[in-house]
């Protein structure tokens, strides 16, 4: 029992759950531009529900990796690779599978009480949603470009619009464009994050991006989707009213430079890599959470 405890607690990967609150934060904040009063039990509700959902996913994919072989395989870094805790605990795969599934039931429960408290209006969110995190392992991860978008949605649209609905009681292209941040930023994660598994991924029938298209094409798209995310915030400024101040969220934005520099001659030895994922890291949690603040305190 104590084994599968462990791995049930490495393999959610609690480090990297942070960016959930941070993207609900954009939820909050798009409601908090529109409704007066904020239903903090909502919000923690739903804070609850994004946790259960990512640790689900988090879980369904360590143990499918371990169930495939890419675990003994992969050479893990602080940011890609799983954390191996089913290679040294083989015992403890059906502990993880078991609580991959209670950890979506739980989200499934919350998004229920929403539909029940709200109308039907959330079902088409939480059925896309749910579908992602049973899909994403197994089939999505076989095709490069809804593995190259499905983080983005699952980190973008479908939390920032279903908190924001939550919250505000209605849906908003004030929450869409919030939405879009998160977007480009996790696909762009994701994306770098593969980078350390090509060779991996490619012998257990994955076609991840940088595997079908190579890593010249895939820091093309990372620089695009980084652009989007600078234009974004120029656009929100200048024509939907927000303070100045959302400039600031330019600066951590604008690690995706010294990224990209270490990707132009193809994929990099491992030490490079290793930075340039940190930063990415660094860039995805920060640029959202700054402009967030911004607009709250602006």
């Amino acid at each position: 029992m104590r084994h599968t405890v462990k791995a049930v607690g490495l393999s959610m990967r609690l480090p990297f759950l942070v960016l959930t609150p941070v993207s609900l934060l954009l939820g909050y904040v798009s409601a908090a531009l529109r409704v007066e009063h904020i239903n903090v039990y909502h919000f923690a509700l739903v804070l609850l529900a994004g946790l259960a959902a990512h640790i689900s996913v988090n879980l369904f994919n360590e143990f499918f990796d371990f169930k495939s072989g890419l675990d003994a395989k992969t050479e893990r870094t602080p940011f890609s690779g799983g954390s191996g805790s089913l290679i040294d605990r083989p015992s403890a795969a059906k502990g993880v599978l078991l609580a991959a599934w209670l950890s979506l039931f739980v989200t499934m429960v919350i998004g229920a009480y929403f539909v029940v408290l709200m109308g039907p209006a959330l079902i088409p969110l939480g059925v896309l949603g749910i579908a992602t995190i049973i899909t994403y392992t197994l089939w999505i991860n076989r095709h490069p470009w809804l593995c190259l978008l499905a983080p983005g949605l699952a980190f973008g649209p479908l939390m920032v619009m279903g908190a924001d609905y939550v919250l505000a009681g209605e849906y908003s292209y004030t929450a869409l464009y919030f939405s879009l941040l998160p977007f480009f930023l996790t696909n762009n994660l994701l994306l770098l994050n593969q980078f350390p598994d090509i060779a991996a991924d490619e012998s257990v029938g994955r076609r991840q991006f940088p595997s079908v298209y190579g890593v010249g094409a895939s820091a093309a798209v990372y620089g695009a989707f980084a652009l989007a995310c600078a234009l974004l915030i120029v656009a929100g400024i200048a024509f939907l009213g927000l303070p100045c101040l959302s400039l600031l969220s330019i600066l951590p934005l604008a690690l995706a430079v010294p990224v990209l520099v270490s990707l132009r001659s193809g994929l990099p030895r491992s030490a490079i890599l290793s930075r340039a994922l940190a930063m990415n890291v660094a860039l995805s949690l920060l640029t959202p959470l700054v402009f967030a603040v911004s607009v709250l305190v602006g």
